[in-house]
């Protein structure tokens, strides 16, 4: 039987802050955007806010209604990135299978470490001792004999907290949760799932399994296997190399708009960006995704499958457009949008030439351009290259 850890910094953007500020740690506190343009979200808060009810993603003025002294400050990514790894160097001193789950989450398969370090509760003490006192924040740990029940062990209880999910208590801690606690239970099929009485993880594992197969698709299937303590991915090594699931960026714009061509400057910018990310790790998206916010902040997406894998700003931009008339009515005046590439490969993979040769010569010419552009930006700054299209834009599109 395996040992699995999930590790999760508590409050992670928040607790950073209050390191680096120690005065922060005795106020009510948050991390929050940008409210000139228009990102005035929660990102993190300390347990001081937290008892104020203040919530992640909600508003800066939802939560200054709730606690007038709450202090916002703004994110500090480098600083957020460079904790993280010096979280995960901690990790590596009890195990080189880990596997990150964002900036400030990891499984850790420690199963061939009990010998050296004790059972999976004595090393998940000794990982949240080391990091509390060599970094100042706290972590919360699951333990378990697979990755989705340590993932509901870290949540279980906060902060700074060892949370045990074994075969013997697994059903009385795990089953009277909400589904929504349950990992890629979202709104959507949590709202599916209650349709049909389904409101706790016990009530999936319970429930027939073709049935939810009907109902979900294979996501049912996967649902179900997971309630049931069925799960058995591996954790991957540190060192090997993972390739991203999507890259994506978005953007708030700093007015409301209405304007076909003021979407497109928006795209293209967000295309160019992901290109240039691609490129810059030699990889290639097979599928776009496109989500836009209207001003009453609901939120649409659709995606779209490619024919074939691509890193052109140019193609990615066209595809991400075509998808546009789907999403929106030209009427409704729009907040924000967000581009997103998936189905990620690697870019010495592909080598298949498509059955359309002229198209092939095409974009093999457009990607090699973008290539040339973004070497030119990386020796020279980003603003060296530009689309004259969004230059002295008044959408926020940041340059």
């Amino acid at each position: 039987m395996r040992t699995i850890l999930h590790c999760d910094c508590n409050s992670f953007y928040a607790s950073v802050e209050c390191m680096l500020n120690p005065a922060l740690k005795s106020v009510p506190m948050a991390v929050g955007g940008d409210i000139e343009n228009r990102h005035g979200i929660i990102l993190a808060k300390n347990e001081l806010a937290k008892n104020f009810n203040v919530k992640t993603a909600e508003a800066i003025w939802q939560a200054k209604a709730k606690c007038p002294d709450l202090i916002v400050v703004p994110p500090h990514h480098d600083i957020y990135l460079m904790y993280s790894k010096k979280v995960n160097q901690i990790y590596e001193r009890y195990t080189d299978r880990i596997e990150k789950f964002g900036i400030d989450e990891s499984w850790l398969d420690v199963t061939g470490s009990e010998r050296l370090f004790g059972n999976g509760q004595q090393i998940a003490d000794k990982i949240r001792e080391d990091v509390k006192n060599e970094l100042g924040i706290t972590v919360s740990v699951g333990v378990s004999f697979n990755k989705i029940f340590a993932k509901l062990g870290s949540d279980y209880k906060k902060p700074d907290a060892t949370t045990v999910i074994d075969h013997e208590n697994f059903k009385s801690i795990v089953f009277p949760l909400p589904i929504s606690d349950l990992l890629y239970v979202g709104r959507n099929t949590t709202k599916a799932l209650a349709g049909v009485g389904i409101k706790t993880i016990g009530d999936i594992a319970n429930s027939n399994k073709e049935a939810l197969k009907l109902l979900l698709g294979k996501s049912g299937e996967m649902l179900y296997d997971f309630a049931n303590g069925n799960s058995s991915d591996y954790v991957t090594y540190a060192n090997k190399k993972q390739l991203p699931k999507s890259i994506g960026n978005g953007m708030t714009f700093r007015r409301d708009i209405s304007d076909i061509e003021d979407l497109k400057k928006g795209i293209l910018a967000l295309c160019d960006c992901i290109a240039s990310r691609m490129q810059n790790k030699s990889l290639k998206v097979s599928g776009i995704s496109v989500s836009i916010k209207d001003t009453h902040f609901k939120t649409v997406s659709k995606q779209k499958s490619l024919d074939f894998p691509t890193s052109s700003a140019q193609k990615i931009y066209q595809e991400a457009l075509s998808i546009v008339p789907f999403l929106w009515d030209f009427e409704k005046p729009l907040r924000s949008l967000t581009v997103t590439g998936y189905d990620i490969s690697e870019e010495l993979a592909q080598s298949q030439i498509t059955l359309f040769e002229e198209e092939d010569i095409l974009l093999k010419k457009q990607e090699n351009l973008d290539y040339a552009i973004n070497k030119v930006r990386h020796n020279f700054g980003k603003s060296s290259v530009l689309y004259a299209s969004i230059l002295n834009n008044d959408l926020g599109i940041i340059i």
